[in-house]
Formats: C-alpha cells, sequence, structure tokens
C-alpha cells in the first residue's frame, strides 16, 4: 500500500510540475501550439546548446542571448490587428508574406534583393506550400525544424503525375539518373545566402549585424543519404572561430535544374582530385574573395578564412587553430561513394 501511494504520488508531482512548465512557457494560455518551434525556439536553442555546438566558444548560457525573442509569445504575434485601439483576430495577416518575414528575414532578402524564383515570380506566398501544421506544431516537442514530420512541405505535392505544376519526370535523363540519390534542391535552388562569419561579441556589445553576406556559392550536403542543397553558419566570438555544415532550402527555385558540369567534375572537385583544398572564402589583395559555384561538403578539404572587425574593416584572423566544426544532426559530409559521383565529368567532353 505504501509502495502504491508513493507511486501516485511520483505521478501527481510529474503532472504538477508539467502544468508549471507549461504555465511558464506558455505564460497563461494552454495549447498545442505551446510545444511548436515557432514557440519554443528549440531548433535555435538545440544548434546553439549541442555538445558541439556554439555555445562551447561563448560559454554563454542561450537563455542570456536574444535570439529568443523573435519566437512567437502567443497566437497574437502573427494574428493580431488593430483597429480604432481595438485588437482583433486576423487570418489573413498571418497569411501575409511580410508576417514571416519580421523573423525570416533572409527569405526576405532573397525574395526583395536577390533572384526570385518560379513560385514566387508566379505570386506564389509562403502559405501556398506551408501548412497551418507546419507553424502551430503537432502538439510534440521537437528539437528541430529539420526532425521528421516537422515541415510537411515538399516539392513532391505538387510537382507529381496529373497535378497542375510540372512534374518530375522519369523521361528527363538527370530525374531518371539522380532517382533516389539527389534531393530537388540540390538542382533547383539557385544560390543561398550566406551570413559569413557573424561576429557574435560585437553583435551582444551592440545589437547590430555584424557579418558578410555572401551569395555566390551553393554547397552540397549529404542529409539522410540524399545529396542535398546546404549552407554553412560561421561565426567569430573573442577571435574563436566556429562553423557549422547545415541542410539549408532557400526559396530562390530555378525551372530548369542546374547544368550537369556545374556540380560534376567542376573547378572544386578538380581541385580536391588534385589533392588541394577549395579556397571558399579567402582574402586576396586586401579584399574578401569568397568562391563561385556549387562546393562539396567535405570539411578536410574546405578552406575559410575568418574575420574580426578593426575600425570598420575586416581584417583576416591570424590564429591557425582549425575552426570548430558541428554537423549536430542535420547533416553529414559527402560520403565516398557522392563525391566519387561528382568526380565524373558528366557533360563534358571527354
Amino acid at each position: 500500500m505504501k509502495r502504491l501511494a508513493a507511486i501516485f504520488f511520483a505521478l501527481f508531482m510529474v503532472f504538477i510540475s508539467s502544468i508549471s512548465f507549461a504555465q511558464e512557457r506558455c505564460k497563461g494560455f494552454h495549447s498545442f501550439f505551446c510545444s511548436s518551434l515557432h514557440f519554443t525556439g528549440n531548433g535555435m536553442r538545440y544548434w546553439y546548446e549541442h555538445e558541439n555546438g556554439f555555445m562551447k566558444v561563448t560559454g554563454i548560457p542561450y537563455d542570456r542571448l536574444g535570439c529568443k525573442h523573435c519566437h512567437a509569445k502567443s497566437c497574437d504575434t502573427c494574428h493580431a490587428i488593430q483597429k480604432d485601439g481595438i485588437s482583433y483576430f486576423s487570418a489573413l495577416k498571418a497569411r501575409d508574406m511580410n508576417t514571416c518575414f519580421k523573423c525570416h528575414p533572409r527569405e526576405a532578402v532573397v525574395i526583395k534583393k536577390g533572384k526570385k524564383g518560379v513560385h514566387f515570380a508566379a505570386g506564389m506566398e509562403c502559405m501556398d506550400c506551408h501548412t497551418s501544421r507546419d507553424i502551430h506544431g503537432t502538439g510534440i516537442l521537437y528539437k528541430s525544424m529539420r526532425d521528421s514530420g516537422v515541415v510537411l512541405a515538399d516539392c513532391m505535392k505538387c510537382h507529381k503525375e496529373g497535378g497542375d505544376a510540372p512534374a518530375y519526370n522519369n523521361k528527363i535523363k538527370a530525374h531518371r539518373v539522380h532517382k533516389g540519390r539527389l534531393d530537388c534542391t540540390a538542382c533547383h535552388v539557385s544560390a543561398s545566402i550566406t551570413c559569413y562569419n557573424c561576429h557574435f561579441q560585437r553583435f551582444l556589445e551592440t545589437k547590430k549585424k555584424y557579418f558578410i553576406p555572401m551569395r555566390s556559392f551553393l554547397l552540397l550536403i549529404n542529409f539522410k543519404g540524399k545529396v542535398v542543397s546546404g549552407n554553412v553558419m560561421s561565426l567569430v566570438y573573442k577571435g574563436k572561430k566556429f562553423i557549422a555544415y547545415v541542410p539549408h532550402f532557400t526559396h530562390s527555385i530555378m525551372a530548369e535544374g542546374r547544368k550537369c558540369s556545374e556540380c560534376h567534375r567542376n573547378s572544386a572537385m578538380r581541385l580536391i582530385k588534385k589533392g588541394k583544398k577549395v579556397p571558399v572564402v579567402s582574402y586576396k589583395d586586401g579584399r574578401i574573395v569568397a568562391w563561385k559555384g556549387v562546393v562539396p561538403c567535405v570539411p578536410d578539404k574546405l578552406e575559410w578564412t575568418f574575420f574580426d572587425k578593426e575600425k570598420g574593416k575586416w581584417i583576416p584572423i591570424k590564429d591557425k587553430k582549425k575552426e570548430i566544426i558541428q554537423f549536430a544532426v542535420y547533416g553529414r559530409p559527402l560520403t565516398k561513394k557522392q563525391l566519387r559521383m561528382l568526380m565524373i565529368p558528366f557533360g563534358r567532353k571527354k
């Protein structure tokens, strides 16, 4: 009897603590939205606090950073509008792309200043692909948007046989050859904007963004056994260097895939074949030079120059210590087989 009472007491305490946690996180309201990534901000926290994350460099707990303030505190963040001093709920405001851009500024830059891509050029908006489930969550507490089942938006939902959009077609050689090995993004993403070399110390001091925008290279990374488009998150803190390699989908989409020779046996691959490193970001004649073209994610074959900012100028860090590299659960380097396939000179005359 005592043992049974102890079990009930333990379960009761777990129940009470879970209520307290929910009340703390949800600040007075209860909803499955409270477990969504838009509310919790767990994606950023997981990346930062991971055993090989950037907190290893800074030593600053996530709760002391300003990153979490971008995430939705309540439904009002996306849905509330005001008229004559009175607040109203609006589904239309939540569907407006400008609402999304407040917390997704990189995509705003892609659309407003970069190549819009076929979807936005056709007048499509975020919610034409993303569902309310993508936004509001499912009641399951996820670590990252790259966990299975978090984001339902998928190219093949529209680009299928019998659909209104151009379909994935086995008659197209590239589709037939790459089927099962390559994600749509590897060929159809034109380029990703990289906020390179975020000067984290200056950001903490001034709350201003100190980074070098780049859009000339596209990383190919291994994610769940497929080659997908990727990007890097690179930061500097008190002279210490950090880089995370991640699968990344930007919304600048090309109708036509890139040419075979843009990936196979391209300039980067030829350097690697010779046993050399690819200078993805270098410093020449007083200028920062970014690589142009597709780059395979093989960290020990890639060379990144990191910078400090002094008197308004970016100065290369002279410390030769290797940067801390992170993959977390987001992706992996290309396998030997994937790299070997990229060495094949498709699209080039023998």
